[in-house]
């Protein structure tokens, strides 16, 4: 790697919201992050409030889809097609779903979850996304995007789910071309925080002291407690107590080793 090779610098955290932390309830959001050199894969996912085994679909959920999206990469020459991947993955992770009830010999929907899945790289980044929640990217002129938006349903609260029949068909797929500065990623719970509703466009005072806080870690580990506090502070928890996930990254041109897992 070449002195200005860029880096991804990340910080994520996923916390049980008030009303599961007064039933003694779960946490029913999950995330994984994964970095290999220049490439950022990710995935989020809510598990369904309704659903027994949510916590164990959500976890599924990131867990496979991004070992799978690892697997193409790797097995990748050039550029891969985004949008057949990115549907491809979600696909078998639905499956992997299916066949996680079947081996607990329980109804699919009691694993009931959303996904939302990306991969970043210094030049574009694609994501899909079953459900709601949200994916937002910063460039270097500082223009916030939506690369995705809450899927809602005909009622409050509603969305579709990655066990869904029309799972696949209905699920959004952007792929950005650009130079990403900042990359944010969370669940339903933030929703109301972080976007316009119901436009669902960024809303800059949210993201923008958190971008700043991404990009000047020194200490992911002392970085990932500040951001469980801030998920947990009476600003967050007055407007929300749905279990909560937030990702945050910044691309920065350095080469020091940087804790990825």
């Amino acid at each position: 790697m070449t002195q200005d090779s860029p880096r991804w610098q990340l910080v994520s955290a996923s916390v049980a919201g008030k009303s599961h932390e007064k039933q003694a309830l779960p946490c029913q959001d999950a995330h994984i992050c994964r970095a290999t050199s220049d490439r950022l894969i990710v995935a989020i996912a809510d598990g369904a409030g309704s659903a027994s085994l949510a916590d164990v679909g959500a976890q599924l959920a990131v867990k496979t889809a991004v070992e799978l999206m690892a697997d193409c990469l790797s097995a990748s020459e050039g550029e891969p097609d985004w949008n057949a991947e990115l549907l491809k993955v979600v696909g078998r992770t639905k499956e992997a779903i299916k066949a996680e009830a079947g081996d607990r010999d329980v109804p699919v929907r009691e694993l009931a979850t959303t996904l939302i899945l990306g991969v970043a790289t210094p030049s574009a980044i694609a994501v899909a996304q079953v459900g709601d929640g949200a994916a937002v990217v910063e460039d270097g002129q500082g223009n916030l995007i939506a690369l995705t938006t809450p899927a809602s349903g005909e009622y409050l609260n509603e969305t579709t789910f990655l066990i869904s029949p029309d799972a696949l068909e209905t699920a959004q797929v952007n792929i950005w071309s650009g130079t990403p500065k900042y990359l944010a990623m969370f669940s339903d719970g933030l929703q109301m925080l972080a976007l316009k509703m119901p436009q669902g466009t960024p809303h800059a005072p949210f993201f923008s002291p958190l971008f700043q806080f991404v990009e000047t870690i020194a200490d992911r580990a002392e970085a990932e407690e500040q951001l469980t506090a801030f998920l947990r502070s009476p600003r967050v928890a007055e407007r929300t107590d749905d279990d909560l996930t937030l990702l945050l990254a910044a691309l920065l041109p350095q080469t020091e080793n940087f804790s990825r897992e």
